[in-house]
């Protein structure tokens, strides 16, 4: 079949093509492009470019500063912020984050005026570099200090503290305890309901004073509001459930507000969790990471005591520690354990600028047999507090119940090495 397109002279003019496509190529190459210009030698700049010497860019930025165009007061920004650093947590010892809120705000409004009223992006790449750098590094500061350096602290403390108070209760004689007498003993088993003279209450110790009379008072008063708790339990609000079916309720109380109610079933005896919470106060911050400090002032009689605690910082150190002074008035049941009480004062303990003074309600432990198992017992926390200070009342609900849930983490896992230890 004939083609209608001769090869032999399309291969005889394939040359003069080839050579007119490489011109072609070479003259497009050669000319401008109408959209990209081509800088002068003489402004073409690189990012290392350094045509001043350090002295002449010091004069610039520190003798002749101008706000719209020197970045130098970035450099003095972050020496502010340093030492604001230095003097609040290292020299002062802050355990609270007001000092990292109070020069991230500063660094971030500056940066943020910096960069909207200077002339810094239309320099050179130090225009966009530095400020960016400046913002993140107050940020990432504000983070690891108030949610990584300040919780560690404050778990060290409580861990020192922990073992401080352990030494001195092996060895009374090389660090004594002007203010406590040891161990809190068993108390005589009590009758729901007694109205025993005030004078004739316990077998061995007695409340004298007027003082002492009045903790007795507020110890009956605390253990008689949650008994009232505990016969209104189909009023209680579930709030949280954890995932091991811990709950945590709540309650409104007349002239104490919101109270906080956990209900949690634990496999071992009643008598174990008695001892282990309410008989020896002192020794739960060995294994309670949710209490730092926990001091008995005076016992008052066999039933009743004072003492003073720390509670550990919440939700990740926004909430910074707080201390109380609480009345405890403890009775033994045929059925339960019963540790029970509420704020109070005392001369040992008077409020200092260390710690916010917290203000505990009526409130308490509740131990329950089993009638039928005796290896399980019922654990119930009544909470009633009032933490002070400026905090969003929603943070301290959502705090309480994390509190409460995290320390029936550590209370089993305290259950668990104890029956190791006994095996």
């Amino acid at each position: 079949m004939q083609s209608g397109v001769d090869y032999s002279e399309l291969g005889g003019s394939l040359p003069a093509i080839a050579s007119l496509n490489a011109s072609y190529s070479q003259a497009s190459l050669s000319l401008p492009s109408p959209y990209y210009r081509p800088l002068p030698p003489g402004e073409r700049k690189a990012f290392s470019d350094i045509n001043t010497s350090i002295w002449t860019s010091l004069e610039t930025e520190v003798v002749k500063y101008k706000f719209k165009s020197s970045f130098f007061d970035i450099f003095i920004l972050a020496v502010f912020r340093f030492l604001c650093l230095q003097l609040g947590y290292a020299a002062f010892r802050l355990r609270h984050w007001w000092v990292i809120a109070i020069t991230t705000l500063v660094t971030t409004t500056f940066l943020i005026a910096k960069v909207i009223l200077s002339d810094l992006f239309n320099q050179n790449a130090f225009g966009y570099v530095l400020p960016i750098t400046s913002f993140v590094v107050a940020w990432l500061e504000t983070w690891f200090l108030d949610f990584k350096v300040l919780t560690q602290e404050a778990e060290d403390e409580r861990v020192y503290l922990a073992a401080v108070n352990a030494a001195c209760e092996r060895a009374p004689i090389i660090c004594p305890r002007a203010v406590s007498d040891g161990q809190f003993y068993s108390p005589p088993e009590s009758l729901a309901g007694s109205e025993e003279d005030l004078d004739e209450e316990g077998l061995g110790r007695r409340a004298v004073t007027e003082q002492e009379k009045e903790f007795v008072r507020q110890g009956r008063e605390a253990m008689a509001v949650v008994e009232q708790i505990l016969t209104q339990e189909e009023n209680w609000k579930l709030e949280k459930r954890s995932d091991v079916g811990d709950a945590v309720h709540t309650l409104e109380i007349p002239f104490h507000g919101k109270t906080f109610i956990l209900k949690a079933l634990l496999q071992c005896t009643a008598e174990l969790v008695y001892q282990e919470v309410i008989l020896q106060p002192e020794k739960m911050v060995q294994w309670n990471r949710t209490v730092s400090v926990c001091q008995i002032l005076q016992r008052v009689d066999d039933n009743t005591l004072v003492s003073y605690d720390v509670s550990a910082g919440a939700a990740g150190g926004v909430v910074s520690p707080r201390d109380f002074v609480n009345v405890r008035r403890v009775e033994r049941r045929r059925d339960c354990y019963i540790s029970a009480g509420m704020a109070t004062s005392h001369s040992y303990k008077p409020p200092n600028s260390r710690y916010v003074r917290g203000e505990n309600g009526p409130g308490g432990f509740v131990v329950l047999k089993s009638s039928g198992n005796p290896s399980i017992c019922t654990f119930i926390w009544v909470l009633n507090t009032d933490l002070k200070g400026r905090l969003p009342r929603y943070l301290i609900h959502q705090s309480l119940a994390a509190t409460m849930f995290e320390f029936m983490s550590h209370l089993r896992q305290r259950i668990n090495e104890v029956h190791v230890s006994y095996r």
